[in-house]
């Protein structure tokens, strides 16, 4: 009997590691918007490359002033890369596509978006706000099979995904107010 109880213990205590380890590794970020905050856990085991590279845009403030430019109300809100005036912003290279991670474009989860061009996600993101399988990574055999890697979801502040997703919007799905990226928080 001590023995299960200690088993038991051991067992308590190294569960307890495992969740803060994941504290650690999954950075959070907030983006502040006007309409409100969104938090997001990034999952940086999962998509190593992703997560740094939208890490990098967010601490080198390149998301300040950037817009939510693309809002399909049961598909997704895209943003991170377009200026109020409908301006594209200069990026880095791309970044490989991580979409054979095993993660789903799940409601609420955050993922890369990209061209038709396989590895050509640079900064612009979207946020699902509905389940999109048809995103998800099938294979390699083609760019549409390939999919969109997801690298996180947000954890708070999802009313305000969903306030933007309802947003009145012109004929190419831009919203007719600006929703504005207006910081990028670290935490």
């Amino acid at each position: 009997m001590k023995q299960l109880i200690s088993f038991v213990a051991v067992l308590i205590v190294s569960l307890s590691a495992v969740h803060a380890q994941e504290a650690v590794i999954n950075p959070q970020v907030t983006l502040h918007t006007n309409r409100g905050d969104i938090r997001l856990e990034l999952y940086a085991q999962k998509a190593p490359k992703t997560v740094e590279n939208f890490l990098q845009y967010a601490n080198d403030g390149f998301y300040e002033g950037t817009i939510f430019h693309r809002v399909i109300s049961h598909f997704m809100i895209q943003g991170g890369g377009m200026t109020i005036d409908m301006q594209s912003k200069s990026t880095r290279d791309p970044v490989n596509n991580e979409a054979d991670n095993g993660l789903k474009n799940l409601r609420g989860t955050i993922a890369m978006a990209r061209t038709n061009e396989v590895h050509s996600a640079t900064s612009q993101f979207f946020i699902n706000v509905e389940v999109n399988g048809a995103l998800d990574h099938v294979d390699k055999e083609n760019s549409r099979n390939w999919g969109y890697a997801v690298f996180g979801r947000v954890t708070e502040g999802m009313e305000v995904v969903d306030d933007i997703r309802f947003v009145p919007t012109d004929p190419r799905d831009v919203p007719t107010e600006a929703v504005i990226i207006e910081s990028v928080e670290v935490h």
